[in-house]
């Protein structure tokens, strides 16, 4: 199928793409990875298209003390590549990598894929357990969104009519923390029916002083699960991590659909929590010996 008729535009600064944001029902290209396909589908027909690939100022990427800001026009690919951003936080090109396949992430855009909000998908998720936020501009100024507030709902984020989202910013790992990114689909590239990234903090002996993970595929929203009321007694990275693992099922609340049933991803969540928990600490216990 081919898209409906739609007015295209193609402002050069970010002043202009809140003037032209302003017509009704109107979205934003930025890699058209997610948009385009939707568009095509007729599941999305607005009437006017703002292409920001000309706005200045949107494709940086800088590392700070306190995390990774990249921009509007920052594509995975290069975040995927970045080797600063990777040493500041791990998780970043751990889950970035597992977005699709090459030729989509040359495209398409990390900050793109936090606004379209895809319960399934793996960037949202890691916003949400490095504590992030996303930077908005809008006709009424510039506006930070935590994470936590970030997204409403299925293809839902907090970006409203008018408005653009100009950056966003995964905070560091607190020190001595190791990460993993767990994740099952039925052919590689596709949407994980389960996923789960975790984060976990070690003492100098390899045990764990908190840990947390992030779930896509198990609810309307990625679901963040603070564990440290289950760390284990043995060390991160041998722990079987069963207590953890069952307020990891207890928190969640998957829907069947004709790839999986409730008890296959409550099953999945089980497995790859364990799995991803004691890659995290492993990559903890790695990072306190360096």
């Amino acid at each position: 199928m081919k898209p409906a008729p739609f007015e295209y535009v193609r402002p050069e600064t970010v002043e202009g793409t809140v003037e032209a944001l302003a017509s009704p029902e109107a979205k934003v290209l930025a890699g058209g990875q997610s948009l385009v396909p939707i568009m095509s589908m007729r599941l999305a027909s607005p009437s006017t298209i703002v292409d920001i690939n000309r706005v200045s100022g949107l494709g940086g990427l800088q590392v700070t003390d306190d995390g990774v800001r990249i921009g509007a026009l920052v594509r995975h690919r290069a975040l995927e590549l970045d080797d600063r951003a990777y040493d500041a936080n791990p998780l970043l090109r751990r889950a970035v990598s597992q977005v699709a396949h090459p030729t989509i992430r040359n495209r398409g855009t990390t900050v793109g894929s936090l606004v379209h909000a895809d319960p399934a998908a793996e960037m949202p998720a890691v916003l949400l357990l490095c504590d992030g936020s996303v930077e908005v501009v809008g006709t009424g100024g510039t506006r930070t969104v935590e994470a936590a507030d970030f997204f409403l709902g299925p293809l839902e984020s907090a970006v409203g009519a008018g408005e653009l989202a100009v950056s966003a910013t995964f905070l560091r790992p607190p020190a001595g923390s190791g990460s993993a990114w767990m994740e099952l689909s039925r052919r590689h590239g596709d949407y994980a029916l389960v996923g789960v990234g975790a984060l976990v903090a070690t003492n100098d002996r390899g045990q764990a002083m908190s840990a947390r993970v992030v779930l896509i595929g198990v609810g309307p929203t990625p679901v963040l699960v603070e564990l440290d009321s289950a760390l284990p007694d043995r060390r991160a990275d041998t722990a079987a991590w069963s207590d953890a693992v069952d307020l990891i099922v207890a928190a969640i609340d998957p829907e069947a659909d004709i790839h999986a049933t409730v008890e296959y991803r409550n099953q999945l969540a089980r497995v790859l929590g364990a799995r991803a928990l004691r890659a995290a600490g492993c990559d903890a216990a790695t990072r306190v010996a360096a």
